[in-house]
């Protein structure tokens, strides 16, 4: 399902994810109707703009919270045509399951959208790299991601993309053992629980939230 006010970008989601092979169950010009469709329809994945009608500010923020609250199976793709530090915590902050942020100008590369599609719909995440440096640029003093090395926190940025080991591997140019012992050493840094599973890598990105 799909809320965007745009009535071009709207219709062109749509086009776009028919043509794909998608089933779209609804495409909304605001955050309203969207979520009294949601109960009956439970979709995999939603796709929403962040600022939409009425008052143009944070109603597709809320939708997404809300759905993330109630609905917690069905996946959650933010659109934004800027970076909203604050409202990218808030969505991140509960967990970082089966949530999305991209930048607007994202959705012109199909086959990044639709892999970030594909990525929140399987339980991942997908964060636009700008989006992820955004979040990870601290300044002040005791940040926890100033103990890291250029290297880790490139590996840092592209793992909080969502990606794999071997596709951090590729992106960075360097050897998949590299990608793992980085990694291992930015887990130490951040002093994270060596507990297994997806969530455990996306920490990273999330102690910086939490500080």
């Amino acid at each position: 399902m799909i809320a965007e006010d745009s009535t071009l970008l709207r219709e062109g989601l749509v086009r776009l994810l028919v043509e794909e092979g998608h089933d779209v169950l609804g495409a909304f010009g605001d955050a309203g109707p969207l979520l009294e469709e949601m109960a009956a329809r439970r979709p995999d994945v939603v796709v929403l703009d962040i600022r939409m009608p009425p008052t143009h500010t944070d109603e597709g923020l809320r939708a997404a919270l809300e759905i993330r609250e109630r609905w917690p199976e069905t996946g959650v793709l933010v659109l934004s045509q800027h970076i909203e530090r604050n409202y990218a915590a808030q969505l991140l902050a509960s967990s970082a399951e089966r949530v999305g942020y991209l930048l607007k100008d994202r959705v012109a590369q199909v086959e990044e959208f639709l892999d970030a599609l594909e990525r929140v719909q399987a339980g991942g995440a997908a964060l636009d790299p700008e989006v992820v440096r955004q979040l990870v640029v601290r300044t002040t003093h005791g940040d926890p991601l100033a103990r890291l090395t250029p290297r880790e926190r490139s590996v840092l940025e592209v793992l909080a993309q969502g990606h794999t080991n071997t596709a951090i591997a590729q992106k960075l140019h360097v050897s998949l053992s590299a990608v793992e012992k980085n990694l291992n050493t930015i887990f130490d840094k951040l002093e994270l629980s060596r507990t297994t599973g997806y969530n455990r890598r996306i920490l990273a990105v999330l102690r910086y939230l939490e500080s």
